[in-house]
């Protein structure tokens, strides 16, 4: 059996750079897209540092947000490796500011990127999928998209918008070979904080307290590896008190809600 295709989004650093490596230790053909070529260059070359070929890599600049040149990416995936066999759409930004402060062109760029970049990936990738009748899409979404905290009101929209629709999807296409997971990853130690959007659209440009402490990146991929192999529908993945939330948030949303005000 041919090794499988898994082509991931924003693979040019943190949790996409490291789930890239665990995907090429386990012999996948692996797709490497993001905006930056250099950087995608530098994580094709750990990727064969562990194990995998030249032609076991491909490097694939992509913008999601420029709708019109995804079909062409599809192509250039099916002409290179034959198959999709797994999506994980895991391009994304986040936040640090809050409502009063935030201008309406950072909440446009947080759908933009988070939402409709994913969505439109995943519309193009999906009829190859059909027509095979198998195949596996994913998507990185965060607790963020089950807990509203303060200082994230454009990521926690946008988060809350994939998982609805990746649940959605799920059930229009389980019946049909398809199997969809959404990732909920808690705080993991990469630049999202640093690189994420002030109100003004410039960098944040600081790395927070709790993704400093948060979960290993190496550790982070590792879990959500295990889980898209076992085709869970849903991965979370993280150590600290975020992740009890996500069952407080069931249990008890009167509570939660209650400790999030206290943290603004």
């Amino acid at each position: 059996m041919p090794a499988q295709t898994v082509w991931i989004t924003g693979a040019s650093s943190g949790i996409g750079e490291a789930l890239a490596i665990q995907y090429a230790r386990d012999g996948a053909r692996v797709v490497l897209s993001a905006r930056r070529k250099e950087q995608l260059e530098r994580v094709a070359g750990l990727c064969r540092d562990a194990g995998l070929s030249e032609d076991g890599v491909l490097v694939l600049p992509l913008d999601v947000t420029d709708w019109a040149s995804l079909p062409k990416a599809v192509q250039t995936v099916l002409d290179t490796f034959g198959t999709i066999d797994l999506l994980v759409n895991n391009a994304g930004v986040s936040q640090r500011s809050l409502c009063k402060d935030t201008d309406m062109a950072v909440y446009q760029k947080l759908m933009d990127v988070d939402v409709m970049g994913q969505i439109a990936l995943t519309k193009a990738v999906l009829p190859h999928m059909l027509e095979r009748g198998c195949g596996h899409l994913a998507v990185t979404a965060s607790v963020a998209g089950k807990v509203g905290v303060p200082q994230r009101t454009g990521y926690c929209a946008a988060k809350h918008a994939v998982m609805g629709f990746f649940d959605a999807l799920r059930a229009e296409v389980e019946g049909q070979g398809i199997d969809v997971s959404t990732i909920v990853p808690g705080f993991i130690r990469t630049d999202i904080s640093r690189n994420a959007l002030a109100g003004d659209g410039s960098a944040f440009g600081k790395v927070d307290e709790d993704i400093a402490g948060g979960m290993d990146v190496a550790d982070c991929a590792e879990v959500i590896f295990k889980g898209l192999s076992a085709r869970k529908r849903e991965i979370p993945v993280g150590k600290g008190k975020e992740m009890a939330a996500l069952w407080i948030k069931r249990a008890a949303p009167e509570a939660l809600f209650r400790i999030v005000r206290a943290r603004a």
